[in-house]
């Protein structure tokens, strides 16, 4: 009596400390169990609920290379991610019920098929719309057997959807047209190499609700169909057209109105002329043009599109060295574009006149790519460092400059912090050290053994070789286009064709891996 209850002792520090110093467990030996070929697969006996809480330890690249390992790895990550993306062969068929049953909280999908395998039919396409009917982005490559019917039942389940992407599939524009209608938050549509578009194909058409705002079009034979989509006027920002047969002018007179809502023009191999420009000049909210390989443009072109859009930002020629665009129309952009942040000029033979006018005027330049002139020599870089007093980004390629201009840039601007230098034969490798001694310029050139790291994407690289190094058409006595040597100009973009369909272009990725890093960190 009077006595307190008893309790359990608190475990003293001696004790804790008796845990840690207690010898480790030895560890099983395969050769004792009989596993002397060492190819047994430990985590066969691992609960899947265990083997998906190690991967959520995982970063994203080592869960992808991981589910390459087993299906079951494959199956058992796929519980705690939203992104999937499936080599789409029709042998997964089997296997796609027990697979999204793990992936129960898909959003993002892509379905990739190379050519010599059959794809995934319009079965599977329907079974994954079901079991993921929140997909909010779609992408599909090589899917060969999926059609038009496919795509509609695909848009029925799933009317969350707001970027698709399709290249090289078989589906036509009835396919697309129930992805417009059922889809009425799909902000981002991309489509590449479809062959069911065709001549014959009927008219794409956007419904009133759509609330669509970017448009890609890529290597189409008959892409004038989505010509009622690019007339969208209220909520289309961006269109981009790259490689696509037939005449573009008429398409983009359908948008040019004045009441147009685009923000961002990409042309690119196209046969679009000055009635082209003309129109997009109507877009008075334009803030980025890029005019690539376009021959039948000129000056005439240029200076009326920047005479109107007020707000352009960046500009992106390439000229491919026909002189169509030269001093006429780079003088009007030095007087229209005072807003001017960005300019790429390739295969433009650009002269100390217009540039010291650029220099002079369009103060807020930052980023300024000279690529493929041989007008451009020290006089004209010596006139961009003494006027360019916010140029932060400086690149050039295949120019007539020497030490002294590059000296000169890195002296006169004050705020450079990026310079590239490629094949510039005039400028030795003494200028290199001089330029690194400087600490806060990043500086990439011939011979770096950094591989341009930070600067540009390394894969880029050999698509501007090619731009630079083309065979330059020529104008001819009828008015139209040769490539010199004597051929047409259809033959001389043929011959390019291969080289440059997988890619981009490097400048436009430069600065777009520049405005990123802009975006982390400030110099």
């Amino acid at each position: 009596m009077g006595q307190a209850p008893s309790s359990p002792a608190e475990p003293s520090v001696r004790d804790h400390t008796s845990l840690f110093l207690r010898s480790p467990p030895e560890f099983l030996d395969c050769e004792s169990i009989g596993f002397e070929d060492g190819d047994h697969d430990f985590t066969a006996d691992l609960p899947d609920d265990c083997l998906a809480h190690i991967f959520q330890f995982l970063s994203a690249g080592d869960r992808k290379r991981s589910s390459l390992v087993c299906k079951r790895w494959l199956f058992v990550d796929g519980q705690n991610r939203h992104r999937l993306s499936l080599d789409a062969k029709a042998e997964i068929l089997p296997f796609l019920p027990c697979m999204f049953d793990r992936f129960d909280s898909v959003t993002k999908l892509a379905l990739r098929c190379d050519r010599r395998s059959f794809s995934l039919s319009d079965e599977a396409l329907v079974m994954i719309s079901v079991r993921c009917s929140n997909l909010t982005r779609v992408k599909l490559r090589g899917c060969r057997e999926i059609t038009d019917l496919g795509m509609d039942s695909f848009a029925r389940n799933c009317k969350n959807l707001r970027k698709l992407s399709c290249g090289s599939c078989n589906f036509g524009a009835k396919g697309l047209n129930a992805m417009l209608e059922h889809c009425k938050v799909l902000e981002e549509l991309s489509v590449k190499r479809i062959r069911g578009i065709h001549e014959l194909a009927e008219p794409i058409k956007l419904s009133l609700s759509s609330s669509l705002r970017s448009i890609c079009l890529k290597e189409l034979v008959n892409g004038q169909v989505f010509e009622s989509l690019v007339a969208t006027r209220t909520t289309l920002k961006k269109l981009r057209i790259f490689r696509c047969l037939g005449n573009w002018d008429r398409v983009l007179e359908m948008n040019g109105d004045g009441n147009s809502s685009l923000t961002e023009i990409h042309l690119e191999r196209l046969q679009v002329s000055d009635v082209g420009l003309s129109a997009i000049s109507k877009c008075s909210n334009l803030e980025t043009l890029h005019i690539v390989k376009t021959p039948e443009c000129s000056d005439l072109g240029l200076a009326s599109v920047v005479e109107r859009c007020k707000l352009l930002r960046k500009l992106h020629i390439d000229g491919w060295r026909t002189n169509r665009i030269g001093d006429g129309g780079l003088m009007a952009v030095a007087k229209h574009c005072l807003n001017l942040q960005e300019l790429v000029l390739i295969g433009v033979n650009a002269t100390h006149t217009s540039l010291s006018a650029i220099a002079s005027n369009c103060k807020k330049l930052e980023r300024l790519a000279l690529c493929g002139s041989g007008m451009i020599g020290d006089t004209e870089i010596g006139c961009i460092a003494e006027k360019c007093v916010a140029l932060r980004k400086f690149c050039i390629k295949g120019c007539l400059i020497s030490d002294v201009g590059i000296k000169a840039l890195a002296l006169g601007c004050p705020k450079l912090v990026k310079l590239k230098v490629k094949k510039c034969k005039l400028v030795t490798s003494e200028v290199r050290e001089w330029l690194r001694e400087r600490s806060i310029l990043v500086v990439s050139m011939d011979g770096d053994e950094t591989n341009d790291t930070g600067m540009m994407d390394g894969g880029d690289q050999g698509v501007l070789e090619t731009v630079v190094e083309d065979p330059p058409p020529v104008a001819d006595g009828s008015g139209g286009v040769e490539v010199a040597g004597g051929s047409r100009l259809g033959l001389a973009m043929l011959k390019t064709k291969l080289g440059l369909l997988a890619g981009r272009n490097l400048v436009a990725s430069t600065f777009r891996r520049w405005s990123q890093g802009e975006a982390t960190s400030s110099i």
